[in-house]
């Protein structure tokens, strides 16, 4: 049967002055930079440096089909010399050079004639408007089409190349001068929770690029956990990143902020280490990763395993992530002793699937899939290579956590647990993209849906209060890395000393210094059986995720029930239906008895919370 083609972008005036308007828009924006920038000693490199950003955001656009937003910018500007090598290939040495390096060349040996100071002020000042002026018109003449291409396609604004990049590098320059101010404290009256037994060991493994659906856990065709699957792990089938970058995901997971919160903060505040350190316990980051921790780990103790001269494991220059379990117990017992008798918190954050040299990423005696992608040039490799060797890094990520556990099992002077999570998720070749770091809306789930596993001894599922087939039989139930915190947390079995008597208000009222915290209900997501500090329950209020049935917060949803409509201000909580409440609870795998302290704590009245009476909330 024949089809017939509907009428094209080019069919109607309106589509005319839409295709000149996204054509004339950014080439008069360019003009009118450049003649406000036509001075003698600015001209050229301007047009130099315009070359060279032009150039190369074109070879990632067209080779791995990015987009360049200020989430990219932040990535380059925090990219290592060890992952920014496999970014190195001779299709981009070839695009810079007849791209950008061959133009300027030739405009340099240009001559330009200038005019007196006064009269090339008013050259420049009228190129300027002039642009400005003739971007206007096709801009006024299209508005409807331009602004309902604008609003429903974003990502328009993020292929404008050079603008692109010149917007999200200006952007990035203003977050790294708003990130140079001290961060607000948390939670600086924690406390660990005397609950009897043997201290809490607890193994936070913090993976890159690893996604759900590539976990042989999670249903995929390939058996690529198969250690993990013999130890027993609960492995979270519906977990979704923070961001698509290590950038964004890494602060976002730590922070006392939830991924809506988290872009719209005014300034930056301590994470989830810095309240475990208030609290008294030994917290130690273990990095295999050149780029760091993005500015998680800079007030704990941290090893940078990376660049360790072991020629066993890292005889190439580079060491895989088994590396992080060399020397484990000397590092352990060198940690202060009335620290570690509270507790421990071991951060390992892995190199695990970087791409896209993901065949650097597994050791040669660990290689169960062949042929790999042995090129950083992903679209010139079959898919079936690639999806070999990201899925022998998955499979080496497998050894490394089940080797882990064996390591915990061994530690019985500890009640040992393990939480691993990735950061993003990544491409690899669907839809013709590659890699991540899209911007979170218009990025594949494959991009978003994270692989995220946990593992309890016997000694920490009697702490926690919760069994391992509790675990496994929640499963599917969506989490975020909003949860990583309350999870924590709840490993940790860290809060306020109980207190008796007086208000709530009044218990509430020592906020540490700079930071807003809750005023009109009790919080409900404690552990079982502890008062969080002041801080802490800030931190776990602001962490608590949405909906994920609401993209945008609104006053009451479709079945009836009230939501926090100001997520980013702790200081205005809305009430939500006791229904609500256990089903939060049942999703952070929590106990009857902190369901049933939930419960008394709301004061449910079938419609609305109704604030606990002050005085009248009993403290386990």
């Amino acid at each position: 049967m024949a089809r017939t083609a509907g009428p094209g972008l080019l069919a109607t005036p309106s589509g005319w002055w839409l295709a000149l308007a996204l054509a004339g828009v950014p080439a008069a924006a360019l003009h009118a930079i450049l003649s406000l920038l036509a001075w003698r000693p600015l001209l050229k490199p301007a047009i130099a440096v315009l070359l060279l950003l032009a150039a190369g955001g074109a070879h990632f656009m067209w080779t791995y089909h990015v987009v360049i937003d200020s989430g990219m910018a932040s990535n380059a500007l925090q990219t290592d010399w060890h992952e920014l090598r496999a970014l190195l290939t001779p299709r981009l040495a070839a695009t810079l050079a007849f791209g950008a390096l061959l133009p300027a060349w030739l405009l340099w040996r240009r001559p330009v004639a200038y005019a007196p100071r006064g009269a090339q002020a008013l050259r420049n000042a009228g190129g300027a408007v002039a642009a400005l002026l003739l971007a206007a018109a096709p801009v006024l003449a299209g508005f409807q089409p331009l602004a309902s291409a604008m609003r429903n396609h974003k990502q328009l604004r993020y292929l404008m190349n050079p603008l692109n990049t010149v917007y999200a590098l200006a952007r990035g320059a203003g977050g790294a001068r708003s990130a140079g101010q001290p961060p607000l404290p948390v939670g600086l009256d924690a406390r660990p929770a005397d609950r009897g037994g043997r201290p809490p060991l607890l193994v936070l493994v913090l993976g890159e690029t690893a996604r759900a659906d590539h976990l042989g856990l999670n249903g995929y065709a390939r058996d690529t956990t198969p250690e993990l699957a013999r130890e027993g792990v609960a492995s979270f089938r519906n977990a979704w990143a923070c961001g698509t970058s290590t950038a964004a995901s890494v602060p976002c997971m730590f922070s006392p902020f939830g991924r809506e919160a988290f872009p719209a903060r005014e300034r930056d505040s301590e994470n989830l280490l810095d309240v475990l350190r208030h609290a008294g316990l030994a917290v130690l980051w273990l990095d295999n990763q050149p780029g760091g921790c993005k500015g998680v780990c800079d007030r704990v103790p941290t090893v940078n395993t990376s660049a360790l001269s072991d020629p066993a494991l890292c005889a190439s220059g580079e060491c895989p992530d088994g590396v992080l379990l060399r020397g484990l117990d000397a590092r352990l017992d060198a940690l202060p002793a009335a620290e570690r008798a509270r507790g421990v918190v071991l951060v390992m954050h892995q190199m695990g699937s970087h791409g896209p040299a993901y065949a650097q990423r597994s050791p040669a005696g660990a290689k169960r899939f062949a042929p790999e992608c042995a090129s950083s040039q992903l679209p010139d490799c079959s898919t079936e290579s690639i999806r070999n060797a990201y899925d022998n890094s998955i499979a080496y990520t497998d050894h490394v956590l089940g080797s882990t556990i064996r390591w915990l099992r061994g530690r019985d002077d500890y009640a040992t647990a393990l939480v691993y999570v990735s950061d993003h998720g990544e491409s690899l070749g669907e839809n013709n993209l590659y890699l991540h770091g899209l911007p979170y809306a218009p990025a594949p789930d494959t991009q978003k849906h994270v692989a995220w596993v946990t593992w309890l001894s016997q000694e920490a599922q009697r702490r926690a209060g919760v069994s391992g087939g509790c675990l496994a039989a929640r499963a599917g139930v969506r989490v975020t890395h909003d949860h990583l915190s309350i999870r924590c947390w709840g490993c940790c079995r860290c809060g306020r000393r109980p207190t008796t008597g007086g208000s709530t208000r009044t218990r509430i009222a020592a906020i540490p210094s700079g930071l807003r915290t809750l005023r009109e209900k009790p919080h409900a997501h404690s552990p079982p059986g502890l008062l969080p500090s002041t801080g802490v329950r800030s931190f776990l209020q602001n962490r608590r995720p949405r909906s994920p049935t609401m993209q945008s917060p609104t006053r009451g949803d479709r079945d009836g029930r009230e939501f926090n409509t100001r997520q980013a201000d702790p200081t205005r909580v809305v009430g939500n239906r006791a229904d609500e409440v256990r089903d939060t609870c049942r999703e952070l795998e929590t106990t009857p008895e902190l369901l049933s302290e939930a419960v008394r704590a709301v004061g449910y009245d079938g419609e609305k919370i109704q604030r606990y009476p002050a005085g009248e909330r009993q403290l386990h």
